[in-house]
């Protein structure tokens, strides 16, 4: 099947094949590769790791700021609390398309920062707002703006590593979810001792706002766009770059709009077993992130013990998605199998939310932490898109589509923390379960989907791997480029 039509061949080409060697060109020496993979990790994983770190602050600031006068102070009653995490999705949600069409069309490195920039400054003017209409708008555009780092960093890990080595990397940044958790809860424990001057709750919107506004700036001068113009590289290190990542049989980047490719994404079964694995994922996230404080609280510890005690969730979230990134790297197809026991962890400790009585603080408070590995089976779910799905336009929009499934289920979660069930929130953990169980029930779908179509190409089409390269670097799907198997 060709690419398109009606495209000429400059269109069907990857936007870095002037760098591509052909599928039969001699592979850099080892000590090269190395060389080469070690400036792009020197390089780019530092900006991922700082970027991703702020976002996952900045979105949940609201959390650290909960128990510091927040509702008070913005005047909120009811479950207006709630509709705020929910509205910051809704922002994620309405952005997802066009941000994902910017991230084809636009320098990526660029992009993402110019949208750091511009994030940090919206939290920074958070403790201007007075009334729940004033902050709701505040969070839809934060939720609006952040929604470009997941599927830019997404693309960004397609473009610069090889399969193999993707989950570490991936890892190596979504591990920060925890380290802000960590870092989050310290600087809230640090807030609570400021005694004068303002509100102690603004002072997290302004002091992560200024943050991410200073690295905004550093991931602009700093982020590279595309391996084939990356300064950092001299030219015969750029062709080594560009040939590592051809490997993939997915190519580099095109920035083309292909109608075929958003339609056979529609059509693609994987495309809805991840929306639907994204959906259940986050149904529970709000538990951990909008809610964590007040469900910390509501064991029974003093306000200070709040941040404190979401530490240990921070370590388990970060040990967690280290461990799975480096047992995914080592042991090649088990990725599935990583989001599998991930999850049931996940499930164990959702249940025991729901089933230990309200006395049993400590006991409470275990299992909330053991409900952070949820981030190890999400984050590992991005990688299904880096390295199983080809053609730009395809996987661009199929990252939307998880993102829009991650979206719906980030607004269904607040909804399940029901102020008349305060301090019990039966209902929320009720739902936690609910979402891991179908999220564990699409993971084992796909695994089997991947794997079944693995084994009837191998039999039908064996030995097509130059074939699969090339194809890759003319931005061919995944589906059409029969040479091309899944990462399980």
């Amino acid at each position: 099947m060709k690419a398109d039509s009606s495209s000429d061949m400059s269109k069907a080409r990857d936007e870095a094949y002037k760098f591509y060697g052909g599928a039969d060109e001699p592979e850099a020496t080892p000590e090269e590769a190395k060389r080469v993979l070690s400036k792009i990790d020197k390089r780019i994983i530092p900006i991922l790791f700082g970027t991703y770190m702020l976002q996952y602050l900045d979105k949940n600031s609201l959390n650290f700021a909960s128990v510091y006068g927040l509702e008070e102070g913005t005047n909120l009653h009811g479950q207006d609390y709630s509709w705020l995490g929910t509205i910051f999705y809704f922002g994620y949600l309405v952005s997802q398309f066009p941000s994902g069409y910017l991230l084809q069309k636009l320098p990526i490195g660029r992009f993402v920062s110019i949208v750091t920039i511009i994030w940090g400054v919206i939290l920074m003017t958070t403790p201007a707002c007075t009334n729940f209409a004033g902050i709701a708008t505040n969070r839809f555009l934060l939720g609006f703006t952040e929604a470009t780092v997941n599927p830019a960093f997404v693309m960004i890990m397609s473009m610069w590593y090889t399969t193999k080595e993707q989950p570490l990397r991936l890892e190596a940044y979504y591990c920060t979810n925890g380290i802000a958790t960590m870092f989050g809860g310290l600087m809230g424990y640090a807030v609570g001792h400021i005694r004068s001057g303002l509100p102690r709750w603004q002072y997290v919107f302004l002091i992560f706002g200024a943050i991410s506004v200073v690295w905004g700036v550093v991931s602009l001068i700093w982020l590279p766009d595309l391996p084939a113009t990356a300064k950092f590289l001299d030219t015969e290190e750029r062709r080594i770059a560009v040939n590592r990542v051809a490997r993939n049989r997915q190519g580099v980047k095109n920035h083309y709009f292909k109608k075929y490719q958003a339609i056979q994404c529609l059509k693609d079964p994987k495309t809805w077993i991840l929306f639907v694995m994204a959906v259940g994922a986050q149904i529970p996230n709000s538990a951990l992130t909008s809610f964590a404080s007040i469900i910390v609280k509501s064991f029974g510890f003093d306000t200070l013990g709040t941040q404190y005690m979401q530490i240990p969730g921070g370590a388990v979230q970060f040990l967690a998605l280290i461990g799975g990134g480096i047992v995914c790297t080592r042991f090649p197809g088990m990725r599935c199998i990583t989001m599998i026991v991930a999850n049931c962890i996940c499930i164990l400790g959702a249940a025991l939310l729901v089933g230990l009585p309200n006395s049993n603080k400590w006991g409470r408070l275990v299992a909330l932490w053991l409900c952070y590995f949820q981030g190890l089976g999400f984050s590992l779910s991005l990688t299904m898109v880096s390295s199983n799905v080809a053609g730009t336009t395809k996987k661009q929009l199929t990252a939307s589509i998880l993102f829009v499934g991650y979206c719906v289920g980030n607004i269904i979660g607040p909804q399940t923390f029901l102020k008349s069930e305060a301090p019990s929130y039966h209902s929320a953990y009720i739902a936690m379960v609910v979402g891991y169980t179908v999220k564990l029930l699409a993971i084992v779908v796909l695994y089997i989907y991947m794997y079944r179509a693995n084994k009837a190409r191998d039999l039908k089409y064996p030995g097509q791997e130059a074939e699969a390269i090339d194809a890759g670097m003319h931005d061919i799907t995944e589906i059409d480029n029969k040479g091309f198997r899944y990462s399980l």
